[in-house]
């Protein structure tokens, strides 16, 4: 399935609850009049486009119609399209053109942040870029854990701490071994915030503090991550979160579930805040790129227009060889995945007895006891506010080697 399908896909409840009912309308008039226009205006506001939206497009329609003498009603759906692709377009494309950029995800709890992280995190290493995560929800260890999940499937890098450690540090982090491991791209989970939670809002100030500390000329997102099904309270999110955190896009997640893929509109036109990607499935790659044009099309059913380029005909053998998708690439790692392992559990040594393992555990607790008193003792030598955590040799090797100058 193609891009422009998946997208027509993911819309069809909105389509089919709101945009159908418009095909209805023009339809079933004969003639356009000042009644067809009203009754559009109310389906638009019913699919959560909002009312100032809808009168706006409305008097668009109103002047476009006069202007180039249109008398039939069913004219006016194609006309909607366009005037619906130029409203939404804009500020859509994702600014990370700086090595490392930085991407600040945030939102309330549910809505999907972790998971949209780990589908961004896929895209860009299928772009042949490195990736850091930083697990910066450190309220949650469900969401460091669900983190690292993605982090392995998407073949990014994770930088975490323990539950309950300091975001801004866990960030501070990131940033270090990004500089150091050359990322092209960091990306930060932070822990569900409600708009009107200022302590939370506190803290997402300090970590922008420190992106703008540490990476000043970096290119840095601030994403908001909204449920569509939630429809006009989506509006009420962003306006809250636009005036507390400097959003700069929005990714719309659960497209696919909902008939109120209106807000769209509401969010791009009430609040002047581009939507930068939407998720129309579970899939891994079912988190796309926001193309104003292809939405609007997939919201009106209108088959995509694009002009076939004129290359020669592939051959039989070509035609046999098709590359799987990307759910389907993701099956066969994970299938070769769980045939390594059960290959490793067969030829796996004994098993250490309990003793053994007691003493395995309270090595590892001493050496952790260990690297804390030497990130302490480096925290209070160099006077930092955050400390880089140095869980391994690695870590520790390259903390040598950038106090030397390297």
């Amino acid at each position: 399935m193609g891009i422009f399908s998946r997208i027509k896909e993911g819309l069809k409840k909105t389509r089919d609850a709101i945009f159908g009912r418009i095909t209805l309308i023009l339809n079933s008039f004969t003639k356009i009049d000042e009644e067809l226009f009203e009754e559009l205006e109310e389906v638009l506001v019913m699919g959560d486009v909002g009312i100032s939206t809808a009168e706006k497009i409305c008097d668009e329609l109103r002047r476009r119609v006069k202007q180039q003498g249109i008398t039939d009603p069913r004219e006016i759906n194609g006309l909607l399209a366009d005037v619906i692709t130029e409203m939404l377009k804009g500020g859509q494309e994702l600014q990370v053109n700086t090595k490392p950029s930085v991407i600040l995800v945030i939102g309330v709890n549910g809505v999907g942040k972790t998971t949209t992280i780990g589908k961004m995190a896929a895209k860009f290493v299928r772009e042949g870029k490195r990736v850091t995560l930083a697990a910066a929800d450190t309220f949650r260890a469900a969401a460091i854990d669900q983190l690292e999940i993605w982090a392995e499937r998407s073949g990014a890098d994770i930088i975490k701490q323990n539950e309950g450690s300091d975001p801004a540090a866990v960030v501070f982090d990131a940033i270090s071994s990004a500089k150091a491991r050359g990322s092209d791209v960091i990306i930060a989970d932070t822990a569900g915030r409600l708009h009107n939670k200022k302590n939370l809002m506190a803290e997402l100030e300090k970590i922008n503090r420190i992106i703008n500390r540490e990476l000043p000329d970096a290119d840095k997102e601030v994403l908001l991550v909204l449920d569509a099904t939630t429809g006009q309270n989506a509006v009420n999110q962003t306006k809250e979160f636009k005036t507390a955190a400097g959003i700069t896009g929005i990714v719309l997640t659960k497209l696919d579930g909902t008939a109120k893929g209106g807000v769209v509109l509401a969010i791009r036109e009430e609040l002047d805040v581009p939507v930068k990607f939407i998720g129309v499935g579970e899939q891994i790659d079912d988190l796309q790129p926001f193309e104003p044009e292809q939405f609007a099309r997939a919201l009106f059913g209108v088959e995509e227009q694009e002009e076939e380029p004129e290359t020669e005909e592939p051959s039989a053998e070509e035609n046999r060889e098709e590359r799987p998708a990307t759910a389907d690439i993701w099956a066969q790692i994970d299938a070769e995945n769980a045939a390594e392992a059960s290959q490793e559990q067969e030829t796996a040594p004994e098993q250490p007895s309990e003793e053994e393992l007691r003493q395995q555990r309270e090595a590892e607790r001493l050496e952790k006891e260990k690297r804390a008193e030497q990130r302490q003792s480096r925290a209070k030598k160099y006077n930092w506010s955050a400390t880089p955590a140095a869980e391994t040799q690695e870590d520790d090797d390259w903390f040598e080697q950038w106090k030397n100058g390297g």
